[in-house]
């Protein structure tokens, strides 16, 4: 496949000659300083879409053993809760690459104030539906908002955090997905003994919504974003209120070097264009994805962002997330959704962990700590499902408990979801969603909806067919296969995936230009991530 020259566009540090020491000037930033309150103030605003897209994943999970026959007069069969739970994927699938192309075009925060409207009217349909299709097509609506709203809330963070605490901010925005899905099943189990207490759980997601169209007249647009639309001054002032008035050296240092990856992109597009001063839509969506495809450097970033963002999906997660009730009811428990609320609290807790870590321990480094227990975790609940004494799995209507005569299997099973779920919150719930920082800003947009995608087109495919695979291979082989699944990706990760922790957004895709930088990253780990790496290999340190 030929390799076209889409190098312009790459890091500031890979620059030419004639630009090195300003590129050096203007890239060494200071890594110690802590965000400024603003920072924080903002994340946690936008991070109310995270609230809002885990409630709304996670409520599905207690709506389905409440909701009985309230829709179209009968008791859900497993395809139609099966098409309940995966629509929303499906939904948010089609949602992502559209959400990239807005926020290129209109900005992030125009993006985030579309998805608080659909959330709100998807949760307020689903509360008056009166029939299973009727339900199916609210969860769409949500699948839209969750799709536009996954890709771009980690985006509109990354591109405002400073380099050496983007992850753990980018991780805040989880830690409000897990929150909301640990409020789901809160009030799912306050609300499951109420008559047609099912629509309250769904409308209630409807209230976030208004706090956040609230809180979005004081939210700045993303600087990078502006200075891509001509407006200097406003990056200018975001940047200042991001570090802070006692560090406008540093403010002005990363405005320059915005700029000139900028001038980078534009330059490409003249050389390649020449008769053309602007692009159309159509040819600028051409553009992009010729140098997300053609440049083996962003080849490679893509290649990553969704390894990662697949197997998350892939690794069954969501099938807990969506199902435990079901699982639990089955199993014999006598409150399920009380039950579920443990799988929400420790993946909230745990994620609060990665949080605290990442920026410590680095990207790579907790995936590869973290998925081996996950793939403990996943055959403990294999091995227990097989000394169950009635099968779990049944086509009927109705749920039927397990009637084994011993609690210790039931009880090895919710165990051992727990140390799975720890494990995944540590490491797959959150590293996957910093895929913004593989990519330069001219395919930053269209590389996160593409790996954006690939997570809905997992979680469509776990959402359909998790209770088939249950009926039709049985729970061992179900979740022995999620365990493969999880053994391959981390080999895969191994591999190809280099430490990206302390990088900044314009250093990240130099690792990516020559190789997967696996080794390169590990020769340099002890030294200071803001030097240009090029340099150091050269040995010419500035």
């Amino acid at each position: 496949m030929p390799d076209h020259d889409f190098t312009l566009d790459a890091p500031l540090i890979s620059q030419s000659s004639n630009t090195t020491s300003q590129a050096q000037e203007t890239t060494e930033l200071p890594v110690h300083h802590a965000p400024a309150a603003f920072i924080w103030a903002l994340t946690i605003a936008a991070s109310i879409s995270g609230l809002l897209f885990g409630y709304d994943t996670g409520v599905i999970s207690s709506t389905l053993v409440s909701v009985g026959s309230d829709l179209s007069q009968r008791h859900l069969t497993t395809f139609d809760k099966s098409l309940v739970t995966s629509s929303t994927s499906l939904f948010a699938l089609v949602a992502s690459p559209l959400a990239g192309l807005i926020a290129d075009n209109l900005g992030r925060k125009r993006v985030i104030v579309i998805a608080d409207t659909l959330f709100a009217l998807g949760a307020l349909w689903q509360a008056f539906t009166r029939t299973v299709w009727g339900m199916i097509f609210g969860r769409s609506i949500v699948g839209l908002a969750v799709g536009g709203a996954s890709l771009v809330v980690p985006l509109y963070i990354s591109e405002l955090s400073p380099s050496t605490y983007r992850g753990r901010l980018v991780t805040l925005s989880i830690l409000f997905i897990t929150f909301g899905q640990m409020i789901a099943y809160i009030i799912g189990w306050w609300l499951s003994t109420t008559d047609h207490g099912w629509r309250w759980m769904v409308g209630l997601g409807a209230g976030p919504t208004v706090v956040q169209l609230g809180l979005l007249c004081y939210m700045p647009e993303t600087p990078r974003w502006l200075m891509k639309s001509g407006n200097t001054e406003g990056a200018r002032h975001a940047l200042r209120k991001v570090y802070g008035r006692d560090d406008m050296a540093t403010a002005e240092g990363v405005l320059r070097a915005i700029d000139m990856e900028i001038l980078a992109e534009q330059q490409y597009q003249i050389t390649n264009s020449p008769n053309k001063a602007h692009y159309h839509c159509l040819e600028k969506l051409q553009c992009q994805w010729g140098a997300l495809y053609y440049n083996r450097g962003h080849r490679r970033a893509l290649t990553i962002a969704c390894l990662l963002q697949g197997l998350q999906q892939l690794c069954g997660f969501n099938s807990l997330m969506y199902f435990s009730a079901t699982i639990f009811s089955r199993l014999g428990f006598t409150s399920p959704t009380l039950t579920s609320l443990t799988v929400a609290i420790t993946n909230f807790i745990f994620t609060l962990v990665a949080m605290i870590l990442i920026d410590r321990i680095g990207r790579r480094r907790i995936l590869l700590l973290s998925i081996p227990v996950m793939i403990l975790g996943l055959l403990f609940v294999a091995t227990s499902f097989q000394f169950t004494r009635k099968p779990i799995h049944s086509s009927s209507t109705d749920i039927q408990p397990s009637t084994t005569s011993s609690d210790f299997w039931p009880t090895l099973i919710l165990v051992s979801i727990i140390v799975y779920v720890s494990a995944y919150a540590l490491g797959l719930g959150n590293v996957p969603w910093q895929q913004s920082e593989l990519f330069p800003l001219s395919v930053r947009s269209m590389g996160s909806s593409i790996a954006t995608a690939t997570c809905w087109g997992g979680n469509f495919v776990v959402g359909l067919t998790f209770l088939p695979m249950m009926e039709l291979l049985s729970p061992t082989w179900t979740f022995v296969a999620y365990a493969l699944i999880c053994m391959a990706g981390c080999g895969c990760i191994w591999k190809i995936y280099p430490e990206t922790m302390g990088l900044g957004l314009e250093e990240v895709g130099d690792l990516l230009k020559d190789g997967w930088g696996v080794e390169r990253r590990e020769r340099l780990g002890g030294v200071d991530v803001d030097v240009d790496i090029d340099s150091l290999e050269d040995g010419n340190v500035a």
